[in-house]
């Protein structure tokens, strides 16, 4: 069984952690926008627009048939 002292331990260890975190978060530099860093990437690449034709073709394949319903 956990004692009230065994928890406030623990409890003032998860604090130091958090506190040592949010100090090393204040001093890293902003990260740079990943999907700026990716946009465009894939311009003029073929095996691209293959694999956005695939999409497609298997969302318009998962649609119900306007039939369905009758």
């Amino acid at each position: 069984m956990t004692t009230d002292t065994q928890i406030e331990q623990r409890l003032t260890a998860v604090e130091n952690a958090v506190s040592e975190l949010q100090r090393q978060l204040a001093n890293l530099p902003p990260a740079a926008n990943w999907l700026e860093q990716i946009t465009g990437s894939f311009k003029d690449e073929p095996a691209f627009e293959e694999v956005l034709e695939f999409g497609r073709a298997i969302r318009s394949a998962d649609r119900p048939s306007e039939d369905a319903g009758e």
